[in-house]
């Protein structure tokens, strides 16, 4: 599969370090990073989706170096559903090579493999502060379905015990309109 210069292919062992310095550049400042992986870690990980067929690591290939990524995973639309989906996560081509075709050649990867497991969908998870990427996604036609929020396991159970030492009758805005009142009868 290529467009131009670029090559899309599954990822194999020997991209485990280039596809850390992938993610690495993914998670600039501004960007959280959930866990440091390792080329170790990476290794692994791609072997166990060489043996998944519902899932693949894609790797964008300029001049035989990795620039850019795309794990696609085929799984029903939705829990009530019998369609399903390839849902394409961790979409990242590095900085230097952008727009060059790199992420539109990994999703004709991903609607190729999405035509050949006779999905009928596509849908593609890219972080809400990542502009360029929403704008180049809905370029390709792709919609926003809904918004995805993350935590840690620890982080979720300390809100869920604050939230339930609160009381249950607390009403911000009824709150807010008493204040109100109070300052202008003043």
């Amino acid at each position: 599969m290529t467009r131009g210069s670029v090559l899309v292919r599954d990822a194999a062992q020997s991209d485990a370090a280039a596809l850390v310095a992938i993610w690495e550049d993914f998670s600039s400042p501004d960007r959280s990073n959930p866990s440091q992986a390792t080329a170790d870690d990476t290794a692994r990980a791609i072997l166990r989706l060489d043996t998944d067929p519902s899932e693949r690591l894609l790797v964008a290939v300029i001049d035989e170096q990795p620039v850019g990524v795309a794990h696609l995973r085929r799984a029903p639309i939705s829990p009530i559903h019998d369609q399903d989906a390839v849902h394409v996560g961790n979409l990242h081509v590095l900085s230097d090579y952008r727009r060059r075709g790199v992420g539109t050649s990994l999703m004709s990867a991903a609607a190729d493999w999405a035509e050949e497991k006779d999905s009928a969908h596509i849908v593609a998870s890219v972080a809400a502060s990542a502009r360029d990427s929403n704008r180049f996604l809905a370029r390709l036609g792709m919609a926003q379905a809904a918004v995805v929020r993350a935590s840690t396991v620890a982080g979720l159970r300390s809100r869920l015990n604050s939230a339930t030492t609160k009381s249950t009758t607390t009403n911000v805005v009824a709150t807010r309109r008493l204040m109100r009142r109070s300052r202008a009868t003043r």
